[in-house]
Formats: structure tokens, C-alpha cells, sequence
């Protein structure tokens, strides 16, 4: 018995619901579909399959077993792709994990270039500010802000992010422009905390080697990149965002940048994806294209002598 063929003919059968459309579909005989599996079964010992004259459904050994087959197979073909040099593009099912703000404003709007590239690669990004467990949630890379927390994952650095102190006119109007980072405490500040933790990060400033890391007060804390520059624009506080973010509400006067001989320190930026997906076409690509995708980016550049930000795997970018 072929074991590998057996196997795809075991998950062809599970994802037909039957032995006849299985073997339409792979183009072979019922007769050779119904022998592999029982072949199948005999080698492992166990039922795999409910066989009834209306239909077949699994056991629950065989949805267990499904699941690892289904990783085998994968595995399988992507190291064939990966050895094969007559594969020119490629193809099939990529997910992927990115920050909210950082897709929407830098990954999505780029995205038809990468599909110009790798047509026949379909992407499912999931978008939010939550660091995600890869292997558990089956994604085969993310795109992380910070310092790596995780040493079972493969991780390639791609970039850097910027951040700014700004508030919005109205909330300056209102409550005055703070000329050092020792005022904060007497105004509101929009904060950020961890959503699985749940504990509010703290503010950086620099300047001219005087370097201040403080917690800071606040009416609102949010864990969401997007609602975050939304709780700034509505007035509700000093916030501290990524430059890419808010250089076009900068730009049309929406906010407005306090305490600028203050820098804070630049975050450096990750792909990040399991061990078991480092011969995989596609997130190979997919690495390739995000790397060449901020090296292009003005705001992603680190300056020359200033260290990448020291902070958890979840923050706001």
C-alpha cells in the first residue's frame, strides 16, 4: 500500500462525503478507492469511516486522523515546491496575520502588486491588534511589532516603525500644550493595553540622551490600533501613534504634534511563522514582498545609531 495515496484518498472520501464522488474525483476506480481505505484502516488498527448504504461519515479516530493528514499532505507538496525549480509561481490557500492599522494603511493598499506577481496564490489576511497562537489558529505567518517572545518560530525582520506624540486642536484648546514630557501627568492621555494581559503600556521620550519611560493617565485605553487614533481625533487625550498612521491627519491639520524635540523610540518589525512552513513557496514569497514592501516605505527606515524599541509582541501599530 501506498501510504501518501492512501492517505489523499482517505481525505478525498472525507471531503466528498463518499466513496463514488472520491473517486470521480481523483479519477479512479471505487473498487481501488474502497480497498485503500480498508487497507488503511487494517494498517492502523482502527475505523476510520461509518459506511452506511446512504453514506459514509467519520469516526472520531478518523477526524483526528483527517486533521493530521490534511498537515502531512501540506507539508508534502510544500516541499516539493520548494525543490522544484520549474515552479515558476506559487499556487494555492496562503493565510496570513497583520496588525490592523499596518494593514489597512500599508499592506492592503499594496496588495495588487502582489497578486500581479503570484496570481495564483488566494490570501486570507486576518487583521487585528492580537497576538495570535500560529499553529493552534493554522496561520502560516504573521506580521509582528516588537521583541520576539516566542523562540519556536522562525522570524525575519522587515522593518521599522516610527511614533509621534500628537492631540488634537480641540483637546489643546481645551486643556493647553504640555512643553515636556513632566506635564503628562496633569493632562489625559489615550492609552493602549495589552488585550491579553490587559496591562497599559507605558509612554518613552528622548532627548539628547535623557531618556524618561513613564505610565500616564487616561479616561480611555484601547487595544485596537484603529479606535485608538479614532479616541485621539474625538479630543479624548495626548496619544502617542505610529508615524505612517497619522501623517496625513497631521498633514490636513486633524492633529497636531506636541512635544516634538521628544522622540520616541522606533519599533522594529517582524514576519514571523512556524519552523514547519520555512520550505513553503508562499510564505516564502509572501516574506520577500513585505521585506521589499517597507524597505520602499520612507517611514520604515531606522535612523543611523538609535536602537529598535525594546517592547512586547503586542502593541500599537
Amino acid at each position: 500500500m501506498n501510504k501518501l495515496q492512501a492517505m489523499e484518498v482517505f481525505v478525498q472520501v472525507v471531503d466528498a462525503g463518499g466513496f463514488t464522488r472520491a473517486a470521480e474525483h481523483m479519477q479512479l476506480p471505487k473498487a481501488t478507492v474502497s480497498t485503500l481505505i480498508q487497507s488503511l484502516e487494517t494498517a492502523l488498527a482502527v475505523k476510520l469511516l461509518h459506511r452506511t448504504t446512504r453514506q459514509v461519515s467519520v469516526t472520531a479516530d478518523g477526524a483526528a486522523y483527517y486533521e493530521r493528514c490534511l498537515r502531512i499532505l501540506s507539508d508534502v507538496r510544500e516541499a516539493e515546491e520548494s525543490l522544484s525549480r520549474t515552479r515558476l509561481s506559487p499556487a494555492g490557500r496562503l493565510r496570513v496575520d497583520a496588525p490592523t492599522g499596518l494593514a489597512a494603511e500599508i499592506l492592503v493598499p499594496a496588495l495588487p502588486d502582489f497578486f500581479e506577481r503570484y496570481p495564483d496564490i488566494q490570501l486570507e489576511m486576518g487583521c487585528s491588534d492580537r497576538t495570535i497562537d500560529l499553529i493552534e489558529e493554522g496561520v502560516d505567518c504573521a506580521v509582528r511589532g516588537g521583541v520576539l517572545g516566542d523562540s519556536s518560530l522562525i522570524a525575519r525582520r522587515v522593518g521599522i516603525l516610527h511614533f509621534v506624540t500628537c492631540a488634537s486642536p480641540d483637546y489643546l484648546a481645551r486643556y493647553g500644550r504640555p512643553t515636556h514630557p513632566n506635564e503628562l501627568p496633569r493632562h489625559r492621555c489615550v492609552n493602549y493595553f495589552n488585550s491579553r494581559t490587559g496591562k497599559i503600556y507605558d509612554w518613552d521620550f528622548t532627548r539628547e540622551g535623557e531618556r524618561l519611560q513613564v505610565p500616564l493617565p487616561g479616561v480611555i485605553a484601547v487595544n485596537d490600533s484603529n479606535a485608538y487614533v479614532a479616541a485621539g481625533l474625538a479630543g479624548l487625550g495626548i496619544m502617542q501613534m505610529t508615524t505612517f498612521m497619522l501623517e496625513p491627519l497631521l498633514a490636513d491639520g486633524r492633529l497636531e504634534v506636541v512635544l516634538p524635540d521628544w522622540i520616541s523610540d522606533p519599533l522594529p518589525v517582524h514576519v514571523v511563522y512556524p519552523q514547519n512552513r520555512h520550505l513553503s513557496a508562499k510564505v516564502r514569497v509572501f516574506v520577500e514582498w513585505v521585506a521589499e514592501l517597507f524597505a520602499n516605505h520612507p517611514g520604515m527606515q531606522l535612523p543611523k545609531g538609535r536602537p529598535p524599541r525594546a517592547m512586547p509582541l503586542e502593541v500599537t501599530i
